[in-house]
């Protein structure tokens, strides 16, 4: 946890998808310090007439090696976030060659009791995993 969804224009390679897959983990691990084993993360293919990111009136250019992250996560501020954010392009820069300005990042934020990591429990909530404790 968090769950990172990638939209991708088709094309890649497997293994080009996983070296992407690698060095986002690497960007969470080091900017939300999870656990090694804490990966869950998923991978969408679209046809270029599918997936149309456009630059918010930014002038940021785009090219047909766009990613979009959906990232499913508890509330990690302000701080964690924008180093995740530095960090994943850093290191999708040095290990794809993808540019800073393919990355488009939104983060979709929830809480402990909209996790089940399986068995039908909320584990943060049982306490199987590190719940927040009640104030």
């Amino acid at each position: 946890m968090p769950l990172l969804h990638f939209h991708l224009i088709e094309g890649r390679t497997d293994q080009e998808i996983k070296t992407l897959l690698d060095a986002a983990h690497e960007a969470m691990l080091e900017a939300f310090n999870v656990p090694r084993g804490d990966r869950y993360q998923l991978v969408s293919e679209h046809k270029p007439s599918r997936m149309i990111v456009e630059d918010t009136g930014l002038n940021i250019p785009r090219t047909k090696n766009v990613v979009l992250l959906q990232m499913f996560s508890r509330p990690r501020g302000e701080e964690a976030n924008a180093l995740f954010y530095r960090l994943l392009v850093e290191k999708l820069e040095q290990a794809c060659g993808i540019a800073s300005s393919d990355v488009m990042i939104a983060v979709v934020e929830n809480e402990d009791a909209h996790w089940s990591f399986g068995y039908g429990r909320a584990q943060f909530l049982t306490g199987e995993l590190g719940a927040k404790k009640p104030d």
